[in-house]
């Protein structure tokens, strides 16, 4: 399969990246072939994260598996369609799973090694914290990124 540089790696040969939460109870792989990646201002990733945005990268559900703690996953919102995954004994944001299940949403701070992709803008600035100043050169988008900004 041929790679796609337009927003991110997608190889078949992708090589697998380590994922874990903050007390490495529960531990997933992912191939390093994310679509997209994006710095997220939402206030529903500040309020999950504790931070100013979520950095995360996109890649299709099933390139996902959690290998290690399955029995320590907790699952926030609806577990057959959009929802995050946590651990239940530490609390850290996993991923998301979203467009009714087809992509998660892996929270950059969580992968052990470095992804190939980097966040190629910020989403949601008309949210962010009025606290934080965006500092880099990266496109902003007050929603989503559509076709019209």
């Amino acid at each position: 399969m041929a790679e796609k540089n337009v927003t991110g790696s997608e190889n078949s040969k992708a090589r697998m990246l380590a994922g874990e939460c903050l007390c490495r109870a529960v531990r997933y792989t992912v191939a390093d072939a994310f679509e997209y990646a994006l710095n997220c201002h939402c206030s529903n990733c500040r309020r999950t994260t504790g931070s100013a945005f979520k950095p995360f990268a996109g890649i299709a559900s099933d390139r996902l598996s959690i290998i290690a703690g399955a029995d320590n996953v907790m699952i926030h919102g609806d577990a057959k369609a959009s929802h995050d995954v946590h651990c239940i004994s530490c609390g850290s944001l996993l991923y998301s799973i979203v467009r009714n299940g087809a992509y998660a949403h892996v929270a950059m701070g969580t992968l052990v090694g470095a992804p190939s992709i980097r966040p190629r803008a910020h989403i949601f600035v008309g949210s962010k914290a009025p606290w934080f100043t965006i500092t880099d050169d990266l496109p902003q988008y007050q929603g989503h990124i559509t076709a019209k900004e």
